[in-house]
């Protein structure tokens, strides 16, 4: 496989549409055309990362961190950023960083937190609003069904945990072909009524080319009739921070003792404790102190995130317990998602989890 062919695999589970605006996604280094030997699996792309891909024969990096966040102007190796691309190049290995688009997806960072925490019926905390999009077009009667089942098999039409989602509309439709028109139905130069049906379905944003391709394939007419709008939906199987539920409540400190065990964070910073058990846990894997209004809203007990700064922690106003456990802690089992499904879509060759411990923090 070249590294085209996999990139395709990993948009297709974390579309780059929905990365946040201020990230940096998608391919950072190297050449899209070439085959794959190995790839391996990070968190963050340093110097030692592109030294162990290196030393696995690996001529693929899929990081979760993007090493190139802003322009770089020059390439004289005089910082760590420089320095870890100026290896990669000479090296020739690809660097690939999908950061705030995992971060957006439904089975994602946020979700792999709340796997580890065991949390039930999860939701998004934060969802997006500018994901969905509805279609609406006019297809003959006896045409309809092979038409709106060639658009739900290229996405459209699913809301949920539901598929096959269309509102359908009986009624006439009229036209009259120019000169230069070929009808399926009718002549040209007289005007035509035809009995039709008015479908309409949602679709998520990134799925557009995709179901025009399939409308247009499977669609009778030589124009095509349609109308695209964007809604202001919220998408509940997209967005930031997810929010779920202990399976029996626990004491805070409790609770708080058995997170610093799982995600091992050096320690846990975290606002005063209120005296209220723990059972509705917020999440949001990394620089979360954003979402702490949302976690309040939300009616969580607990929101773990992490770089809460020092006047963050008023904002829990006592509603709430807010705890810092740690960027790289939050985000660490990132990479094993990553390694657990793209394993299972390719098996033509190997992928490598990193072994290089990428945390710039340390604890005494």
């Amino acid at each position: 496989m070249i590294i085209q062919e996999v990139i395709k695999i990993i948009e297709e589970f974390a579309p780059l549409q929905y990365a946040e605006d201020f990230d940096n996604v998608g391919l950072l280094v190297g050449d899209s055309s070439k085959p794959v030997t190995n790839a391996m699996i990070t968190l963050d792309t340093l110097e030692a990362t592109v030294d162990e891909a290196i030393e696995k024969d690996c001529n693929l990096i899929i990081s979760f961190h993007p090493i190139i966040f802003s322009g770089l102007k020059k390439l004289t190796g005089r910082n760590y950023v420089e320095r870890t691309v100026l290896k990669a190049i000479k090296n020739d290995i690809a660097i690939y960083a999908i950061h705030t688009a995992l971060d957006n997806q439904h089975k994602g960072v946020n979700d792999m937190i709340c796997e580890k925490l065991g949390l039930k019926n999860r939701k998004i905390l934060i969802p997006r609003k500018d994901s969905i999009k509805k279609l609406t077009t006019f297809v003959p009667t006896q045409h309809a069904d092979l038409v709106r089942k060639a658009m739900f098999e290229a996405g459209a039409g699913s809301i949920g945990n539901y598929d096959d989602c269309s509102f359908n509309i009986t009624g006439k439709g009229s036209f009259k072909g120019n000169e230069e028109s070929n009808p399926v139905i009718g002549e040209k130069g007289q005007i035509h009524f035809e009995e039709e049906v008015q479908i309409g379905l949602t679709f998520p944003k990134h799925r557009q080319a995709a179901i025009l391709k399939a409308l247009f394939n499977s669609h009778p007419y030589e124009e095509v009739a349609y109308e695209i709008h964007p809604l202001e939906n919220e998408n509940q199987q997209l967005g930031m921070g997810m929010i779920g539920e202990l399976e029996t409540e626990k004491a805070e400190e409790e609770f708080l003792k058995q997170v610093k065990e799982i995600f091992g964070s050096g320690c846990i910073r975290h606002s005063k404790l209120i005296g209220k058990p723990v059972k509705k846990v917020a999440v949001l894997g990394g620089s979360g102190a954003f979402a702490i209004n949302n976690a309040k809203n939300a009616g969580a007990d607990l929101f773990i995130s992490a770089d809460f700064k020092y006047h963050d922690f008023y904002k829990a106003e006592g509603k709430l317990v807010l705890a810092d456990i740690g960027h790289y802690e939050s985000e660490q089992f990132t990479k094993n998602l990553l390694y657990s499904f793209l394993s299972k879509k390719i098996s033509s060759f190997a992928f490598i989890l990193g072994d290089t411990n990428t945390n710039p923090i340390h604890y005494l």
